[in-house]
């Protein structure tokens, strides 16, 4: 692939790309992924979708790179890492083996079981050491923005008793300071009124000095330690 053998010239010739390391790439894969999302967003045309989709690709090529100089693996390994697992979690698609199934569900309610599933066998068969299999957030990523994280503890807590057919084996999302219930929290009319509700939140958390981030950071940690406490 051109490319990979561009970025070999540039880690051998450029002093610049040469001190690149896994740690000081970070912040470049997180501006490059969000200017991508915004380039989605904003509808803008598929010349500048394609050039923010290169830009997160130089991501991946750049940490290959890296780590094919330290002998731990490279651009093609990190390839055939997601075929597996594109494999090996589409079991409504593929067969173990990759050969197609001949036949698919249309139920999206189906092929989001079927991946789950799947991801509760890789979890099993890594053991205690790698994972719990009976816990559904113990692999939320911690560094995603609060709200991202809050949607998927609750999704995840949602589709785990569903799929065991364990409906409020989970603990409920805790009241506020008043008493009321989650589910009474508010009545909104769709996705403008619920933005608006937001933006009105973290105004009033920014006028008593506090961290809407963090707070809520927090409250996605004490449901996770609840749903943990609860499966024993």
């Amino acid at each position: 692939m051109r490319l990979l053998g561009i970025i070999d010239a540039l880690r051998t010739h450029c002093a610049w790309t040469r001190r690149l390391t896994h740690a000081s790439l970070v912040e470049y894969l997180v501006e490059e992924s969000y200017e991508l999302v915004e380039a989605i967003e904003d509808a803008r045309p598929p010349e500048e979708v394609r050039g923010e989709l290169a830009d997160v690709l130089l991501q991946v090529v750049l940490h290959s790179a890296i780590a094919d100089e330290h002998g731990a693996f490279d651009f093609a390994d990190v390839a055939e890492e997601l075929a597996d697992k594109m494999v090996r979690r589409n079991r409504h698609v593929f067969a173990a083996d990759g050969t197609l199934l001949g036949t698919y569900p249309d139920s999206i309610e189906e092929i989001v079981a079927s991946w789950d599933e799947a991801k509760r066998a890789e979890r099993e068969a890594a053991g205690p050491a790698e994972g719990s299999a009976s816990n559904p957030l113990h692999s939320l990523p911690r560094h995603l923005p609060a709200l991202s994280l809050a949607d998927k503890a609750l999704g995840r807590a949602e589709r785990w008793e569903s799929a065991l057919g364990r409906s409020g084996s989970t603990p409920p999302v805790r009241s506020g300071g008043d008493g009321r219930a989650a589910s009474e929290e508010p009545l909104l009319a769709d996705e403008e009124e619920l933005g608006e509700h937001l933006l009105q939140l973290v105004a009033a958390a920014r006028a008593r000095g506090w961290d809407a981030e963090r707070a809520l950071r927090g409250a996605v940690t004490r449901f996770t330690d609840d749903v943990t406490r609860a499966l024993g």
